[in-house]
């Protein structure tokens, strides 16, 4: 298997491990030193899968609707981009709705001892929707109720808030251009070394 089939199954198994609740695969994906940043996380690799396991374990799951991954090696270090859209399943004042946000999920990788794996986790937020399951019915969410978090993910953000979860309000996003551009300018320079 080719370098670039070993990272791209590296942040696919990360994923797999995150939507089936096989954390011991998850938990591989990651080195011990490594960094995640999402919507409602910012800590450890390792300290993502109990946050994750946790949060499953309360009722509170998603699954990922992944893209093909590009991935860019250079000696030991990787970086792989995977285009995803988290969904999830809700009620909102009974109503089941259903949930996606657009993203980009960046993995920088690392080779060490000749085995690739994770060493940071970011996302850049795209867009976000919401729609009944039952087509037809109204949602009760009003454009105050987003109106303190920003658009990318603005209805991910409303719907972990009213779960309980504190969503950081200065992530990457497409509404924020340069602070995007220069992430991947940054990611790009940490990848040639």
């Amino acid at each position: 298997m080719t370098d670039v089939n070993l990272v791209a199954q590296t942040v696919l198994r990360e994923r797999q491990g995150r939507d089936r609740g096989w954390w011991d695969q998850m938990r591989y994906c990651y080195w011990p030193d490594s960094a995640v940043n999402l919507s409602w996380y910012r800590g450890t690799g390792p300290g993502f899968v109990d946050a994750s396991e946790a949060m499953a374990g309360r009722g509170d799951a998603s699954v990922h609707r992944l893209s093909p991954p590009t991935v860019q090696i250079v000696a030991d270090r990787a970086f792989a981009e995977l285009p995803a859209g988290i969904e999830l399943r809700t009620t909102v004042d009974g109503v089941a709705v259903d949930l996606v946000s657009y993203t980009r999920i960046v993995y920088r990788l690392e080779r060490r001892d000749g085995r690739w794996g994770i060493l940071a986790l970011d996302c850049v937020y795209e867009r976000d929707t919401i729609s009944p399951v039952l087509p037809g019915l109204p949602v009760a969410l009003t454009p105050e109720d987003l109106a303190p978090y920003r658009a990318p993910y603005a209805i991910l953000s409303w719907h972990l808030a009213r779960r309980g979860y504190d969503v950081s309000a200065d992530l990457l996003g497409d509404d924020q251009p340069e602070q995007t551009a220069a992430f991947y300018a940054g990611t790009l320079t940490w990848l040639g070394g």
